[in-house]
């Protein structure tokens, strides 16, 4: 076994020997010259670059970091949303020998002034006035930084040079500069990007924080090929791809399949800058692939079955629900290595024409080829709901140390409630305590600037300790079973996994948004409950209920007794131990922006813990 994960290793090392990024990218450009590569909707249309343009204008704007001192190792920090120039900036940095750093727009200035600090950033390139004025309040405190550039100025923003911080320029000058540079300083760009190594970063990307200052993890050139021969092998992605970038570029997720994959692949991404967005976007841009976290396929879900119950023609809504029981139990059977029988197997033929067609193109997702799920667990039953109307979704497993995906469930073979088998030619290895340890040239060299983080993290052996608890079965797929910092120890010495007790609760209701389970140190498990404040209104209506604010649904006694139907049924698939005693709504929405939620919408548990610290306590006393 052994052997043939290192002959796989090999062969695929080979593919990608003395290569980069770069080299593909201009491999593509080359090409797809004049296909497009990029789009933004604006108004009624999309703007658009083709990949001669997209290396045009990476050009310009690597010449103009050149001009400004920007050279080999330098790193830039992108603070933008989904758009053209994130990525065009991206390769712009790499192109002039340094290396890109993107930053969540959500992350506070004390946040920001963190990382550019650690990894001196020279030049900053952020979106608008707002983003400007953060970077601006903090640059006292990062003497390497030379510059910032805006994107989107605004009438009251006149780019200058300000006597006690960096030269403020608009992204016009900035492509002025280069172009003028380019005219004047023929064959550096050429002897520049091709002066990058295959063990150079491709890009630092910081992790969340979510448990002490945020880490900067080191992706190289020669992982993320590797990487990205596994996904093309895999998933059998054809030239011309297309696919939607909404999820922030500053998570390894959504750079690997939407920028990277794009790159590879010859593909077209359609941007979405406000993920209000996504469904339009969907609807028009007809992606090949989409990579989702959890949360957005739950919302996906609350919005399928809130138009199903919605429909007025009573025969069209027991169709519809009938086509899902009849998908539900095909899925069924095959999970359990059964083969459906005849009369479901020709019912569910013509559901899905009948039903499902018409669910998946009102989605925008009729011309899928490959939907992925990662960055936290999914629900079994959101899988099996989503294969039921002819939604593959593949759950992948991995982290930014592994340049993504370590383990991946593949087309045709998924085994749900596992993240697949891993990647040909790289190793997995459960330790005697349970945590999941992953090998191979995917993982990271280390953190920036961090030696004893790098050396916890993998150890001597080049082991990689994901800090994930897990199981494999007898095909070799790897079951998470919860976090190893996030276990929960109850006062009676019990182990317990907070994320199943979440999943199995969540699902229940589509009034529940969030839902965070407590119990470490505690005689009992408790929770703590969000409510969905897309789907609530739906639900209040077929009820003819009506809510003046979440405070006051919170209160609402059909509110509560919802609450606790989901919390009984979710209990009853639990183990006694792990059964949820007592719970509380919290009257407000966790996001990013409040700092409940990781960028990526998992839960920041210590902020959680810390926030609703007396809610905690009150529901401990009361019982």
């Amino acid at each position: 076994m052994a052997d043939t994960t290192m002959a796989v290793r090999e062969e695929l090392l080979a593919r990608t020997e003395g290569r980069t990024l770069l080299d593909v990218f201009a491999a593509t450009c080359d090409a797809n010259w004049n296909k497009v590569a990029l789009q933004v909707k604006e108004g009624e249309g999309f703007r658009t670059h083709t990949w001669g343009q997209y290396r045009q204008e990476a050009s310009r704007v690597a010449m103009a970091l050149r001009r400004r001192g920007v050279t080999h190792g330098d790193h830039v920090a992108l603070m933008m949303t989904n758009r053209p120039e994130h990525v065009i900036a991206d390769i712009g940095v790499l192109m002039a020998g340094g290396v890109p750093v993107s930053v969540y727009n959500t992350l506070a200035a004390d946040q920001i002034a963190y990382i550019a600090d650690n990894c001196a950033a020279q030049v900053a390139i952020v979106e608008d006035a707002s983003f400007l004025a953060t970077w601006q309040a903090v640059a006292d405190r990062l003497p390497e930084l030379q510059a910032i550039v805006v994107l989107e100025p605004g009438e009251s923003t006149e780019p200058a040079v300000p006597a006690d911080g960096p030269e403020v320029l608009s992204y016009a000058q900035l492509l002025a500069e280069g172009e003028q540079a380019l005219q004047t300083r023929q064959g550096e760009l050429e002897n520049s990007w091709r002066a990058v190594r295959p063990d150079d970063p491709v890009t630092l990307i910081y992790t969340s924080g979510t448990t002490g200052p945020p880490k900067g993890v080191v992706i190289t050139h020669r992982g993320l090929l590797y990487q990205l021969a596994v996904v093309m092998d895999l998933l059998d992605i054809r030239s011309g791809n297309r696919g939607i970038s909404y999820l922030p570029l500053a998570h390894i997720a959504e750079r690997m399949t939407t920028h990277y994959v794009g790159i590879r692949a010859g593909g077209t991404i359609a941007f979405v800058q406000d993920v209000a967005e996504v469904l339009p976007t969907l609807q028009e841009a007809r992606p090949h692939i989409f990579m989702a976290v959890p949360r957005v396929w739950e919302k996906m879900h609350t919005r399928i079955t809130a138009k199903i119950h919605e429909t007025e023609n009573e025969r069209k809504r027991a169709l519809a629900l009938k086509a899902i029981e009849v998908g539900t139990a095909k899925v069924r059977a095959e999970l359990a290595g059964r083969t459906p029988s005849r009369k479901v197997r020709l019912q569910h033929a013509v559901f899905d024409r009948l039903v499902f067609a018409k669910i998946r193109a009102g989605l925008g997702l009729d011309e899928l080829r490959y939907a992925l799920s990662g960055a936290a667990p999914i629900s079994a039953e959101l899988l099996t709901f989503f294969a039921a109307i002819g939604i593959e979704i593949l759950e992948v497993y991995g982290m930014t140390e592994s340049t993504a995906v370590i383990t991946a469930n593949t087309p045709g073979q998924v085994r749900i409630g596992t993240v697949g088998p891993p990647l040909p030619g790289i190793e997995v290895h459960i330790a005697d305590d349970g945590e999941l340890l992953a090998r191979g040239p995917i993982i990271t060299p280390g953190y920036l600037n961090r030696p004893e983080a790098t050396a916890e993290a993998i150890d001597a052996e080049g082991w990689l300790h994901t800090g994930d608890l897990a199981t494999m079965d007898e095909h070799g797929a790897v079951r998470i079973v919860g976090r190893k910092k996030e276990l929960i120890i109850t006062a009676g010495g019990k182990n317990l996994s907070p994320n199943n007790i979440e999943e199995s609760i969540k699902q229940r209701s589509p009034v529940i948004g969030q839902l965070c389970a407590i119990g470490d140190e505690r005689p009992f498990v408790a929770a703590l409950v969000v409510l969905d404040a897309e789907a609530l209104p739906t639900w209040a209506e077929q009820r003819g209920l009506a809510f003046a604010s979440m405070e006051a649904a919170a209160q609402h006694p059909e509110v509560r007794a919802e609450v606790q139907r989901a919390v009984d049924a979710g209990n009853a698939e639990l183990a006694r131990v792990e059964q949820v005693k007592a719970w509380r709504i919290v009257p407000a929405e966790w996001t990013a922006e409040s700092e409940e939620l990781t960028p990526s919408l998992k839960l920041k548990r210590n902020v959680i813990h810390s926030k609703y610290a007396e809610v905690i306590e009150e529901l401990y006393t009361r019982v």
